[in-house]
């Protein structure tokens, strides 16, 4: 696997292993299609990918921003062409693969201001790429579906803009507060992400810095004060009965380390924990897909989310896999990889951005 033999290189001081898979990545051919035209542009500072649909069209075709995942540190190009070639070809959309800059060496929140910039940039010049931008769907699956939901916060008050009219949020994080919800405690060694690994590649991606997620994992991170502000939002109580089997056993608050709160403390900023944006910025929001997994431990953040949606009025399609994991619905590069179920789980995706 990559990972591991980047983690070899990086302790014999050869090579970052996470820059390691970025190389590994760059090799790799996407499959491209003869049906799509595809093109490398700048926006606003910014590269991306563009994926036109070469069938004719009589109007203009809706859009899709689709922000890739794996925490922003790594190489997130070549991440996303399946994903968007996919979409393009499936929806008949204009796809727009955004290429951020990546962590360690950029750290929250510049990622994500990259993928508000492109993003936005795309919004006002959707007419140059055949786009109506009344009709513009911003995606992203696992940190990408994070980064969606943030980058709709960030654009929706914006009054030199056209809206988003959907987002679309593949199993992604929400919030940093409480690390023993029901679903991290049941699925903290469930494949494809373990939890440690997972709050590893967050902090990474937060301080640019590997450290021992042990006592994060406890949730001893933040003071009595921060935990009370925001149980309102987020709380074993606020998950439906049904999900609080299979081993979950509700915490006490451990003793709080005022050292790892000054390592981490920005988890509560909005821009990083979405679900704790105010109610004033959910109720803006657009329609919203939400796709989460059973066996997953970021499935209770999905459900928080959507019920702050709900609770402000948001319109919300969820879609749960009751025998799904954590990237269960990912496109691979190499087909072969592809779990069998991939393509009927992502139909779900594709006919809400049909519906659009």
């Amino acid at each position: 696997m990559p990972h591991k033999a980047g983690s070899i290189l990086e302790k014999l001081g050869i090579q970052n292993k996470y820059r390691f898979v970025h190389r590994i990545g760059s090799l790799l051919i996407s499959k491209w299609s003869s049906t799509l035209t595809i093109k490398d542009f700048d926006f606003d500072g910014v590269p991306v990918r563009v994926y036109w649909p070469k069938t004719t069209t009589s109007g203009k075709r809706r859009g899709v921003v689709v922000i890739p995942p794996c925490a922003a540190i790594v190489r997130n190009i070549w991440i996303g062409d399946p994903l968007c070639c996919l979409i393009s070809q499936e929806t008949d959309s204009v796809t727009v693969n955004i290429a951020f800059r990546l962590a360690p060496e950029h750290i929250f929140p510049i990622p994500l201001m990259d993928c508000c910039k492109a993003t936005a940039h795309f919004l006002k010049n959707a007419a140059e790429f055949g786009v109506d931008p009344n009709r513009i769907t911003i995606l992203g699956e696992c940190s990408g579906g994070t980064f969606a939901a943030v980058v709709c916060q960030q654009l929706a008050a914006r009054p030199d803009l056209p809206k988003p009219c959907a987002q679309v949020l593949i199993y992604p994080y929400f919030q940093a507060i409480d690390f023993n919800l029901p679903s991290y405690q049941q699925n903290q060694r469930v494949p494809m992400l373990f939890k440690k690994r997972a709050l590893r590649m967050g902090m990474v991606y937060l301080t640019g810095k590997m450290f021992n997620v042990e006592v994060l994992m406890r949730n001893a991170h933040l003071p009595k004060h921060v935990w009370m502000k925001f149980r309102k939002w987020v709380s074993p109580d606020l998950i439906p009965e049904r999900f609080k089997g299979r081993g979950y056993v509700p915490m006490e608050r451990p003793e709080f380390s005022p050292k790892l709160y000054e390592q981490c403390k920005e988890i509560t900023n909005p821009m990083f924990s979405p679900l704790l944006a105010e109610d004033d910025v959910i109720r803006q929001l657009p329609k919203t897909f939400i796709l989460t997994c059973e066996y997953d431990v970021f499935r209770d953040d999905g459900l928080l989310y959507k019920k702050r949606l709900e609770d402000n009025g948001v319109p919300v399609t969820w879609y749960h896999i009751e025998d799904g994991f954590h990237c269960i619905t990912a496109v691979s590069v190499i087909p072969l990889l592809e779990y069998p179920t991939q393509k009927i789980h992502f139909r779900h995706v594709t006919d809400f951005i049909n519906s659009i």
